[in-house]
């Protein structure tokens, strides 16, 4: 009686107590914490900071200044440009890559992934060694009256070298995820190449479209290298809101707050919406 007495005291304890196999693991998470947290809090801190700072009356009213509205629009307009642009041009090009086979994919599929890789001011030297006056390109092209350094052009050019790569990755990404299965049943059901892509293909890669503007028109609005050495910094011509916050870092700070508080907010917005529609796409799978 006494020994099964201590059996039974004992086995609650032998129920509760972990193997030091199972233990392990939990030690290893709690040592992956702290390295985590302090990261995030690196991530973090900066943007607190320049919220703050950028919270306060001046700073709302410096939004409506002459120097920032005209960063502001040329930033808006060379953005749509560029995002016209990689939706008209970008988008059969994704379609390819992530649909067909065919000789030099290889090699396309590393042009386009180049750019992103590339340091923006070597982007920028590119696009002059190629479009400048002196470059490749340069003087066949002033013989015939066109100049595309240190224009809006040129603004527009050197958003798009760098920026095309976000759309054309999203895109094919979105193209990937449609279901063969559906677009040869909806052949078999006689609808025809075009039918099968604006009915069904276009719309099931959507959200990857659309993910892959977003992302391409936030990395347009905040190109610098490219932008500076290609297209200049000239106010009201060249002068991007990323440029004009270089400018105004030199002369007024409180200019400088308001456009990258703004950055900030179109950043944020951008990231929260592709982060939305890349959870619904994977829902979708």
């Amino acid at each position: 009686m006494a020994s099964q007495r201590a059996q039974t005291t004992s086995f609650p304890h032998a129920v509760t107590e972990q193997p030091a196999w199972r233990r392990r693991p939990a030690r290893q998470a709690s040592l992956l914490i702290a390295p985590g947290i302090l990261l995030l809090l690196y991530l973090t801190i900066p943007l607190v900071a320049l919220i703050w700072r950028g919270a306060r009356a001046e700073t709302f009213h410096a939004l409506f200044d002459p120097f920032v509205l005209s960063a502001l629009r040329l930033t808006a307009l060379t953005t749509a440009a560029v995002l016209a642009i990689a939706l008209v041009g970008g988008t059969p090009l994704a379609y390819l890559l992530a649909r067909r086979h065919f000789p030099g994919k290889a090699l396309a599929e590393t042009l386009v992934e180049l750019p992103i890789a590339l340091p923006p001011v070597i982007a920028g030297v590119a696009l002059l060694m190629a479009f400048g006056r002196r470059g490749l390109f340069g003087p066949t092209l002033e013989h015939v009256g066109i100049t595309l350094p240190f224009t809006p052009i040129a603004v527009v050019m050197a958003q798009l070298f760098i920026a095309i790569p976000f759309y054309i990755r999203g895109a094919s990404l979105g193209f990937r995820s449609v279901p063969r299965e559906v677009e040869e049943a909806a052949a078999i059901d006689g609808a025809s190449a075009w039918q099968t892509y604006r009915h069904i293909t276009f719309p099931l890669a959507f959200p990857g479209i659309l993910s892959g503007l977003l992302l391409c028109g936030t990395r347009a609005a905040a190109e610098f290298g490219a932008t500076l050495l290609f297209a200049g910094n000239l106010p009201g011509r060249t002068q991007t809101m990323t440029l004009a916050i270089m400018t105004a870092m030199e002369t007024n700070l409180t200019q400088a707050l308001s456009l990258s508080v703004l950055l900030l907010g179109f950043s944020l917005v951008i990231v929260m919406a592709a982060w939305v529609l890349l959870g619904h796409r994977e829902v979708l799978e």
